[in-house]
């Protein structure tokens, strides 16, 4: 019965062997979703989420896709997804998560969302999260060797050498890496016990402003920027994770660019929107690069920030990019004072040979 936390893989570098784990590994694609757990009981359907907070109201076509080609009683662990065009669009599956109806059916149809299964919990009256991976895989694959498109099995392979090529094409497609999993394991929620090998790349960025750590009058994350074609500063993300010792030191490292105030400063147009929900597009016209928008998850959230003047550039570490952003929060490396905060440009940015994300699909 819902909520079950899902379980969880810690970070490895680079796919390990088979032979490394005990009873053997099987690889499969990370994906870039939101996590889910399905329960279906009959007509009943739940989609829980990895904080435990229900997604159903949100994907409605997803609920129907369940109701049409799952088996009448099951707990499925999955990802849901949405594709545009040949790649996945994490941005568009952040929009889906509004608080009106209408907006949820509207987008429903114009960006509809998919399933992709990779884990069994429980199937009629059986729980089987006591059987080996393996064992639930195979189960798995018979209970959805009839489905179709919006549901999918995720595709999986027993083959190191086919995991690293995953991970290197794949990721033409949106996908985030590849995840190793302990054919013996049985389901562990909470838990990180997979493996998960994800890419990491460096960039130098224009730090633009901070934002205080709810522990105090310390720094909490510094708000970076990269320039695009047309010379704007746009808001790529955040870097954090600072040690508490690192976050006080922060505090006068940064005092001496404190801006007194928002004139001339590149984010000065998104002051008038501080506080809105994002709603898509370029900033300041849109909202997606506002550093002070309304958090989708938390509308308590602080997320108001201290500007600074457009001196600084930071060298950090991130694995992928989710269109013009940073997917994940970013890691600092250092400070970089011999680059100009103007010679921060998209440009650097490693290039993603494009794959077509059917082709992934199709491999389940």
């Amino acid at each position: 019965m819902p909520p079950v936390k899902p379980m969880l893989a810690k970070p490895v570098k680079g796919v390990p062997e088979a032979d490394s784990v005990e009873g053997g590994l099987l690889y499969e694609p990370k994906w870039d979703g939101f996590r889910c757990i399905v329960f279906r009981d009959g007509d009943e359907v739940v989609l829980g989420s990895r904080n435990e907070k229900p997604l159903t109201r949100y994907f409605p076509e997803v609920v129907a896709a369940i109701l049409e080609h799952l088996p009448e009683r099951c707990v499925v662990d999955g990802e849901i997804v949405i594709a545009r065009g040949a790649t996945l669009d994490f941005d568009a599956l952040l929009n889906r998560i509004h608080p009106a109806d209408s907006r949820v059916r509207r987008l429903a149809a114009e960006t509809p969302a998919a399933f992709v299964a990779f884990d069994l919990l429980a199937l009629g009256d059986e729980d089987v999260t006591g059987r080996p991976f393996g064992e639930r895989r195979a189960l798995l694959e018979v209970a959805l060797a009839d489905a179709t498109a919006p549901i999918f099995l995720t595709p999986a392979t027993y083959d190191a050498e086919l995991a690293r090529s995953w991970f290197s094409v794949f990721e033409g497609a949106g996908l985030d890496g590849v995840v190793a999993k302990p054919l013996a394991l049985p389901y562990r929620p909470n838990d990180r016990v997979m493996f998960k090998i994800k890419h990491l790349r460096t960039a130098d960025c224009a730090v633009a402003g901070f934002r205080w750590h709810t522990s105090g009058p310390v720094v909490g994350s510094l708000l970076l920027g990269l320039y695009d074609d047309e010379g704007r500063l746009q808001h790529v993300g955040v870097c954090g994770a600072f040690t508490a010792a690192r976050r006080a030191e922060l505090v006068a490292e940064l005092e001496p660019y404190r801006a007194d105030s928002l004139d001339g400063h590149p984010w000065a147009a998104w002051e008038s929107h501080a506080g809105e929900r994002p709603v898509g597009g370029d900033a300041p016209e849109g909202a997606e690069r506002r550093p002070g928008a309304t958090s989708r998850w938390n509308a308590n959230k602080d997320l108001s920030w201290v500007p600074l003047r457009v001196e600084l550039v930071a060298e950090v570490a991130y694995d992928h990019m989710a269109g013009t952003r940073f997917r994940h929060t970013a890691q600092f490396r250092s400070w970089r004072p011999d680059r100009e905060p103007a010679s921060c440009t998209y440009a650097q940015l490693e290039q993603i040979v494009r794959f077509d994300l059917a082709t992934v699909l199709a491999g389940g």
